[in-house]
């Protein structure tokens, strides 16, 4: 039982290391691109119109949400929240089976 539950562990500390990873090649690729459009901005006219910072703005804001999953940070929900919330609803059914299961 123990060794399943080793196995379950790096099970998910490896897809976790996956989703860092996807997201830092990720991040890599948003700077990669975006200097290559400033400068190309700078090169066609010369910081006149600064266009390139909508692409980054628009791309930055799925960065944003894609690191947020990555780094499973949730400032709203709290770090155990998801399993808290399972076991409370776990629990409720198991309370409404109970009421529902009268001999008479």
């Amino acid at each position: 039982m123990e060794n399943l539950d080793n196995e379950n562990k790096y099970i998910k500390a490896k897809e976790r290391v996956e989703k860092i990873k996807k997201f830092y090649s990720h991040l890599l690729s948003y700077l990669i691109f975006i200097g290559f459009l400033a400068g190309l901005n700078y090169y066609t006219d010369g910081w006149r119109y600064p266009w390139f910072l909508w692409a980054a703005f628009g791309w930055g804001i799925g960065l944003f949400f894609h690191a947020l999953k990555a780094l499973e940070w949730n400032p709203f929900m709290g770090k155990d929240w998801e399993e808290r919330k399972i076991k409370e609803y776990m629990d409720r059914d198991n309370k409404e089976y109970k009421k529902t299961q009268h001999w008479e």
